[in-house]
């Protein structure tokens, strides 16, 4: 019996298909001498393939297709268990294979997927499609499948069919519902407002401007569907053998853009990426001692020929392989190189072609990532990694990938606001409020149950609902002041929620000014009206921007800053709120929804197992560090400076101010909870009290996650979240100290990554990682796993230091020598708070729910 193969090419005429190829290889050869080319697609015709075959199972140096086999062969089973959050498959789920090959690779993943199926039935709930663009290799592969043991074991669990076209058009027929019409009566289209939220669309707010109490439930009931909806087809897509590489990286972006996996669904990506591996290592990959690579790329010249009218057009005598890796631009090409001068006619048109002798035509160019490469690639490509499997070498990654509900882009992301294009630290754009909104509006609507509205996740703090009126109150106030009109807020509003607490930990009944809140739940304003008064408060803040656009309202340096300032308050007590969260995960916060859960087991297997640098320790200094930027509250009424190109900060980042360091050492990695472990295990726990991140369930010690308590050998390798008082007693224990702020801000000057090189900000997880600083595979560069990081630095005045006039209690208030100077940022820092070299924070030192961590450094 045939395979069933679906035909879904897309340019017919008549009936009969056609092929642009001809007229991609006229345009390819008319170009000037140096800038010839042929399409790589050329290769890739039915022999050809059987021709890559021959290199995947006779080329040892071609290490791409072994080191994805290895991991197949050794984490297939953890893949599988990533890809599904919960191991029920018993509706329908599909699977697509873009660039199938010969599903030698495949199978290991076609027989893991069976495995999730317990009993055979009539119709697999899995389907998986193969995707290529040779019809025949397609039914010989099916065929071999059906007719093997792997055929036999898939029965009735996976259902083996075929897709014929191309990328393009396997993409344009999954948007248009055509693959689910086959598996079962939905439709599938990304664009669908149900299922996915465009860059453009509006944040997640209720349907209205009145916000009933009746409805806002409706954010919390999980016997809903999630927003967006999910269909009870899942896809996951795989894209492997490194085929991402044949696209430029603006196009790689564009190309996984267009893959059509639903927001926040149970849809994923599965890819292949090669790694900036070393030169020799890549020409000798695409270029083997035994002519395989060679054989392979001639065949391209029969397919032009054959594309062009006659398939002997190329003298194959006249022409040589010659290939080429650029370590720059991380880029290997394989060019067809003219032994002589020659002249060829092709035979339709007529239309001459002219090479000269050692002139070039590019026939295949494959770029390669390096860490920085690949997590931009993601953001831009609006993607979040799931979990990441690496072979042995370290030479090639699977990644398994899925679009989340929210993401936050590059900073170096141009604005749509004509307006509003301002450096990254610049006022806010439209889209960062968006976006932010996204996030916020996730945590507080979709983690948050209604019977921990009026809960106090930490005594230190206001109950839930507080936080949810602070931020409308706090940007209604500023606005009002900015445009100098009148308040929109409810009286009460602005009485209850102007002003949050930050209680003295010692004790707890002396704070610093804050808003006077009710003592009953029933006088606190309804959820509705808090909502219903957000909405009007971002409507009006976003007629501030239509204002800004038309020219009606002079955007200076005041109205820049009063986005600025409003925007980071409402970003750090998404955070702050965040952590209070985390003391009830499991009690009551919701683990983050629609967002794939990560797997623990695989996690600790690859993070028990990672690089390590081969010193625990680097030496730095003497040195001169700047720290904070020019940026004087007090010259905005006079500046002529053009706002978009000043970058803002907060008034504790001002002036710039240079610090001279002695030559010290400092730990590699912050005190991780394994090292925080061990040393209460000798007897530490006499010394000192436990981080308030840690939780004994049945006599173990876990560590705290939105997800629920994981166990110490699970987060041993991640950074010790713990008070200033904890942590600085460690390291005094260990012969050391905490870093000052120009110590550590020096450390991150030299060994920290950005969010573009992979940093675990932004959301990216849900929870700390182990670090990755100072390895070899991240050049020396890397992330601190996700937490804030505590100096030694007292937080207080310094010279030149002059309080904000907008928000005068902002740093002011915290000059009580009990506050300390905090740099980097968490997992749920955004970028550009991140980015910022200039920001600082700061917590009390015994204060204990912060996500602040430490490293150890050592005088010299």
């Amino acid at each position: 019996m045939s395979p069933e193969i679906i035909d879904v090419h897309t340019r017919l005429t008549n009936g009969i298909l056609v092929s642009d190829i001809p007229d991609q290889i006229y345009d390819g050869l008319s170009k000037p001498c140096g800038q010839k080319q042929l399409p790589t697609m050329l290769l890739y015709d039915e022999r050809g393939l059987r021709l890559y075959d021959d290199i995947t199972t006779m080329v040892p140096e071609y290490y791409l297709f072994g080191a994805e086999e290895e991991i197949f062969k050794h984490h297939t089973d953890d893949i599988i268990k990533s890809m599904h959050p919960t191991p029920d498959v018993s509706t329908d789920e599909i699977v697509l294979e873009l660039g199938a090959g010969a599903l030698r690779k495949t199978s290991h993943l076609l027989l893991g997927l069976s495995r999730l199926v317990e009993d055979a039935r009539p119709t697999g709930p899995i389907t998986y499609y193969a995707l290529d663009l040779e019809q025949r290799e397609l039914e010989r592969t099916l065929n071999e499948i059906a007719r093997s043991d792997l055929g036999d074991k898939l029965a009735g669990k996976v259902e083996t069919k075929g897709m014929w076209g191309t990328y393009d058009d396997g993409v344009r027929f999954i948007e248009n519902g055509g693959l689910f019409a086959h598996k079962v009566s939905i439709g599938l289209h990304c664009k669908d407002h149900r299922h996915a939220q465009s860059d453009d669309s509006p944040p997640l707010s209720p349907a209205s401007p009145t916000f009933s109490e009746s409805s806002s439930t409706l954010y919390w009931d999980s016997s809903l569907p999630s927003t967006p909806e999910r269909t009870k087809t899942a896809l996951h897509i795989l894209f492997l053998g490194s085929s991402l590489g044949n696209f430029n990286r603006e196009d790689a972006a564009t190309f996984l853009r267009s893959l059509p996996l639903r927001a926040g669904s149970d849809d994923t990506l599965l890819i292949g990426i090669d790694h900036d591996n070393d030169k020799a290592l890549i020409e000798e990959a695409y270029n083997d001692s035994e002519g395989y690579t060679r054989r392979f790329v001639f065949n391209g010249l029969v397919s032009a020929g054959r594309a062009l009218g006659n398939e002997c057009l190329f003298d194959e005598s006249k022409w040589d392989y010659v290939n080429s890796y650029s370590v720059s631009e991380r880029r290997h090409e394989a060019f067809f190189k003219s032994k002589c001068s020659q002249t060829l006619s092709e035979p339709r048109s007529g239309r001459v072609f002219t090479f000269l002798k050692d002139e070039l035509v590019k026939i295949e160019e494959s770029w390669k990532f390096s860490e920085t490469d690949v997590y931009t690639l993601f953001v831009n490509a609006n993607l979040r990694p799931v979990q990441r499997w690496m072979d042995g070498k370290s030479e090639y990654s699977l990644w398994l990938l899925e679009r989340p509900p929210f993401y936050f882009p590059l900073l170096i992301t141009p604005s749509n606001d004509y307006q509003l294009t301002c450096k990254p630290f610049g006022a806010p754009s439209r889209e960062e409020w968006r976006t932010l909104w996204k996030s916020w509006d996730f945590i507080t609507r979709r983690m948050i149950p209604p019977s921990m509205l009026f809960q106090k996740p930490i005594d230190l703090r206001h109950i839930c609902l507080f936080y949810l009126g602070h931020i409308p109150t706090f940007l209604d106030i500023h606005l009002s002041k900015l445009l100098q009109e009148p308040n929109t807020e409810p009286q009460e509003f602005k009485y209850i929620f102007e002003r949050g607490i930050d209680p003295n930990v010692d004790d707890p009944s002396q704070c610093h000014p804050h808003s006077e809140v009710p003592l009953k739940d029933e006088d606190w304003p309804s959820l509705g009206a808090i909502l219903d008064f957000q909405n009007k408060t971002r409507e009006r803040l976003m007629r501030l921007y239509d204002g800004i656009e038309s020219g009606k309202i002079i955007f200076d340096r005041k109205f820049g800053r009063v986005l600025f300032i409003t925007l980071e308050h409402e970003a750090m007590h998404t955070e702050t709120l965040l952590y209070m969260l985390l003391q009830r995960a499991g009690t009551g916060t919701i683990p983050p929804p629609n967002f794939i859960p990560p797997n623990w087991t695989s996690f600790a297997v690859a993070w028990n197992q990672c690089e390590l640098p081969t010193s625990s320790t680097v030496i730095l200094g003497p040195a001169t560090v700047t720290l904070g930027h020019d940026d004087n509250e007090n010259d905005d009424a006079t500046s002529k400076e053009d706002v978009r190109f000043h970058e803002f900060g907060w008034d504790n980042e001002h002036p710039k101010r240079a610090v001279c360091l002695k030559e010290f050492k400092i730990e590699w990695r912050p005190v991780t909870n394994g090292d925080l472990y061990q040393y209460y295990a000798n007897g530490g726990k006499e010394r000192m009290e436990l981080p308030a991140s840690w939780v004994e369930v049945d006599g173990h010690m876990k560590v705290r996650t939105l997800y629920g308590a994981v166990s110490m050998d699970i987060a041993q390798n991640w950074p010790a979240i713990a008070s200033h008082d904890i942590l600085s007693t460690y390291a005094t224990v260990k012969g050391g100290r905490l870093p000052t702020e120009a110590e550590l801000r020096l450390f991150y000057d030299n060994f920290e990554s950005g969010y573009e090189g992979g940093a675990n900000v932004g959301f990216r997880n849900w929870h700390p990682i182990p670090a990755t600083t100072g390895t070899q595979r991240s050049g020396g560069k890397g992330s601190n796993g996700g937490v804030w990081e505590w100096t030694s630095t007292v937080f207080d005045k310094f010279d030149g230091f002059e309080p904000s006039t907008l928000y005068p209690g902002y740093s002011m208030d915290f000059f009580d020598g009990k506050h300390y100077v905090v740099l980097g940022g968490s997992f749920a820092t955004i970028p550009r708070i991140f980015e910022r070299r200039s920001f600082r924070n700061w917590y009390q030192r015994n204060y204990p729910y912060a996500w602040v961590g430490a490293r150890i450094a050592y005088d010299i």
